[in-house]
């Protein structure tokens, strides 16, 4: 029987009512669609997240909870439908249903702010809870219901920056009620991927964040964020591609589904479109706004002013991250010295880094050059920033980089975005995510799983992951292989070219 009285280990009380979960496996409880804040629709809509209502009895959570609107669809993922709505929901592994005071991780999906989900089989928390920890993954509005600007003359009516309002609201309900799972309140790391783990930035430096959470991990990181200027900017073309009045008014007037659409439509013409800009090489239409008021400065600033130092920051990022977006065929191909030229004019890149790229890139083809400069710009390099601005504000802060290479059925398997992912999580055994790591897992890529797993869950109990912390020179970092590398400082070189560079990227 349960320490907790009657309760046998698959029931839990949380503040909303009693939820039962199931063991997926012998030593961990698995608790699914927890609701954390209520239904973002109706008159919630581009709002602040309520509480979620209480519900009467035991709810069975034994189901992730619905996906965010959206339209990508992950190969294996669950499908978005217009009638789900109970979407701000979360999940929970845990090896301590009779009570302790475990490490608890957060973990927030990536997906270009616009699509992605909790339930993508690399999210799975098993292998985590049984290296001690307490993993909660949750879901969070997406695309305009959750990053778009809508104009009021009442900021606080309908905030920017929704989707991180609702990270917020869930952080909030696991100090509340982690416990309840064997978790420990006062010892929580929030943790993403890509835009994901642009979140865990932005919540670092977020007043309404201070104080739920005591450490951070970034795995590549998402550079962009816009100004209001440029966030009212995205609204006007998504209200003209929907055939509404840029207001308030008119967007609360559309479907969920019709603002999917419409900014479908706009990216669409983005990508058709060679002259549009920065957004034609991979458009993203939302990114984090700063608002000064959700989002108070970008997170750089942030760190600069020691706004985070309170917090341990463990940073991760790929070393051929835009390698993946262009084999998904997300990105634009660029093959010409021309095209090259024009793509650094469109982000404003400094004179001489593409031609540093291209003598330290000899005998690489012109795609391959613009795959690796756009790839630091967008991830590795903000990730290195990341780290380094923390440490020299005087906090602790570690960083590491994946370069596990393989050749696949189909060739070379680089080490691209979103394949630490797995290894992260311990999920490698899954048909899923062949495509990520090219193939079968060998027994060298589980010993790769097994250094990170712990990496992680050192870091989550102690705030060590088992290698030195970056000082206030150029960072040296962790580098994640096959083979057991411990340090590595061969990013000097590329790295220098982007002095010049300004970051956060704003991109209009």
């Amino acid at each position: 029987m349960h320490s907790r009285g009657s309760l046998p280990v698959d029931l839990f009380k949380t503040t909303g009512g009693s939820v039962r979960g199931f063991r997926a496996a012998a030593d961990v409880v698995t608790v699914l669609g927890i609701p954390y804040a209520a239904p973002p629709f109706g008159a919630n809509r581009f709002r602040e997240p309520l509480p979620a209502p209480a519900w009467a009895g035991v709810r069975d959570c034994t189901a992730f909870g619905p996906i965010a609107p959206q339209s990508a669809q992950l190969p294996g993922s669950p499908v978005w439908s217009p009638e789900d709505e109970d979407i701000l929901t979360l999940s929970i592994w845990t090896p301590a249903p009779e009570g302790g005071r475990l490490p608890v991780l957060v973990w927030i999906h990536g997906g270009a702010y616009t699509f992605g989900s909790s339930a993508q089989p690399d999210f799975d928390g098993t292998t985590l809870a049984r290296a001690h920890l307490v993993v909660v993954t949750l879901n969070y509005r997406l695309g305009f219901e959750g990053f778009g600007h809508v104009p009021t003359a009442e900021a606080t009516s309908y905030p920017d920056n929704r989707g991180l309002l609702d990270q917020v609201a869930a952080l909030r309900w696991v100090r509340e009620n982690i416990a309840a799972f064997g978790g420990d309140p006062g010892n929580v790391t929030v943790a993403g991927q890509s835009s994901g783990a642009a979140s865990v930035a932005c919540l670092m430096v977020m007043d309404r964040a201070r104080g739920l959470f005591h450490r951070a991990i970034a795995h590549s990181a998402a550079s962009p964020y816009y100004t209001r200027e440029i966030a009212a900017a995205t609204t006007r073309e998504i209200a003209a591609a929907a055939g509404c009045p840029a207001t308030a008014e008119g967007l609360t007037s559309l479907t969920p589904q019709a603002l999917v659409t419409a900014s479908d439509q706009v990216l669409d013409d983005y990508r058709r479109n060679p002259a549009s800009g920065s957004r034609h090489y991979d458009p993203s239409l939302y990114a984090p706004v700063l608002d000064g008021d959700v989002l108070p400065v970008d997170p750089l600033t942030g760190m600069a002013s020691g706004a985070t130092r309170g917090v341990d920051l463990l940073v991760c990022h790929t070393t051929e991250e835009y390698w993946l977006l262009d084999a998904v065929g997300s990105s634009a191909k660029i093959t010409t010295d021309e095209q090259l030229a024009l793509f650094a004019e469109d982000f404003g890149l400094p004179d001489g880094l593409v031609a540093g790229y291209r003598a330290a890139m000899p005998h690489a083809p012109v795609l391959d050059v613009y795959l690796a400069v756009f790839g630091d710009l967008l991830f590795g390099e903000y990730s290195n920033r990341l780290a380094e601005m923390h440490a020299q504000a005087g906090a602790q802060a570690f960083l590491s980089r994946l370069d596990r290479r393989r050749t696949g059925p189909d060739g070379a398997v680089r080490a691209w975005h979103c394949a630490d992912i797995p290894f992260a999580f311990g999920n490698l055994d899954n048909g899923f995510l062949e495509f990520l790591i090219g193939g079968r897992p060998t027994p060298a890529d589980h010993g790769l799983a097994r250094r990170m797993v712990r990496a992680w869950a050192d870091f989550a109990a102690t705030g060590n992951p088992g290698w030195p912390s970056v000082d206030n020179s150029p960072a040296q970092a962790r580098i994640w292989s096959t083979e057991d590398a411990p340090l590595d400082d061969t990013a000097a070189a590329p790295r220098a070219l982007w002095a010049e560079a300004d970051f956060p990227v704003l991109c209009p």
